[in-house]
Order: structure tokens, then sequence, then C-alpha cells
């Protein structure tokens, strides 16, 4: 996004920015579920066609996150701390960076995803997702918050998306666990350090909805103060 351009966004809302960015993450992790379906199908010339879609939107994500930082006046009058958005701002750029991780390292192994935990294993990536998709509607509630001076029904409403983005992370755990299990008795046919690669690729898509639901607790404290 031209400098400019940026500027001229930032002039009419110190929202939008923060707002574009969390699509640009939340684009990121979405990937994965072509990514994976590439993986299943050991096409790794798609997949890594695919990391790169990855790599675009956490470049984006990554540009973005620079010029809010320099960009943001330090004297903007906002119901909200300064500090407060640009640590909001470090949590979202953390789910573009894990889900540009996991495709790099899945990729790199060439890590094959047995298909006796593919059905499971793809809806534990799409709830992963889920959650992020979930932080990148709350965060574009924003701008109404900023409307409303952090007060009234929008706040509410925030809450219980929140509430919701929790719910999803809780699920994805619960995922997990089972998934664990689920690899527990496929190991003993597999190479022991894809193994360990497949638990740690587990707890890596697993940290895609911690950070999103980090994001709106972000917010919630950003609500409380």
């Amino acid at each position: 996004m031209p400098a400019n351009t940026f500027l001229s966004v930032f002039a009419k809302s110190p929202i939008k920015p923060i707002e574009e960015h969390i699509r640009k993450v939340h684009q990121a992790s979405e990937q994965l579920l072509p990514f994976f379906a590439a993986v299943y199908e050991k096409d790794w010339v798609l997949a890594a066609d695919i990391r790169k879609n990855i790599v675009a939107f956490e470049k984006d994500a990554d540009k973005l996150k620079r010029e809010i930082r320099i960009n943001l006046p330090r004297g903007l009058f906002l119901p909200v701390d300064r500090t407060d958005i640009l640590e909001l701002v470090a949590q979202q750029d953390k789910i573009a960076n894990k889900a540009k991780d996991i495709s790099g390292r899945v990729l790199g192994r060439e890590l094959e995803i047995p298909p006796s935990i593919q059905t499971e294993f793809t809806l534990y990536v799409q709830r992963c997702v889920d959650a992020t998709e979930m932080a990148s509607q709350v965060i574009n509630e924003l701008d109404e918050l900023l409307e409303t001076g952090f007060r009234g029904r929008e706040v509410n409403l925030v809450i219980k998306m929140v509430e919701q983005l929790d719910a999803i992370e809780h699920d994805t755990d619960e995922m997990q666990i089972k998934l664990r299990k689920a690899l527990r008795l496929a190991e003993k046919d597999l190479n022991p350090v894809d193994v360990m690669f497949l638990y740690r690729t587990l707890e890596w898509l697993g940290d895609l909805a911690d950070v999103a639901l980090r994001v709106g607790s972000r917010l919630e404290i950003m609500l409380a103060r």
C-alpha cells in the first residue's frame, strides 16, 4: 500500500489499517486449508505454490504493521491507549507468522499426514482457521466501537463475539486431544521423526487459535480500560 494511500486512510479513520491488517493475517491462515489438501495428495509443487500465497499475505501484513507503527499519531485522541493499539497489532501479526511457519516446516520436510487421521485433521485445521476468522470479525467492529466511544450495545456485541472466539479455541483444544490419541495409534507404522513433527504440527496449528483468542482478549482489555 503506497504511503500516501495509507495516510489518506488514516486521515479518515485510524482504525481502518488495523482492520485491513487482521484481514490479511486471516487470509494467510485460510490458505492452510488448500495447503494441507495438497499435502494429502503429496502434491508438493502445488503445496509450494499455495505457500507462496501465505508468504505474500504475511508480507502484506508485515508492511501494514510497520506503517501502523510509524504513522499512528502519538497525540491521537482515542478512547484507547496508543500502546494498546500497537500491542493489538503485534498479536494479530503472529497469526500470519504462524501460518507461514507451519507451511514452511511441513513443506520443508514433505511431511505426510496419515490417511487414518486426515478427516479429523481437516476439521481441526478448519476450526483453527475459524478462530482467526472470528478474530477478524471482532477487530472489524473497531470502527463502530470508536463511533460509540467504546460504550453501549456495541461493547456488548463485541464481548459476545469474544466469548464465541473463546468457545472456538476450546473446541480446538478438544480436537487436538483427540488427534493426538489417533496419531498415537498410527505412530507404530510411521517414521519416528515424522511422528515428532506431526505432534508439533498439531501444536503449531493450535497456536493459531490461541493467538486469535489473545487478539480478542487484548480488545477486551482495551474495553475494560
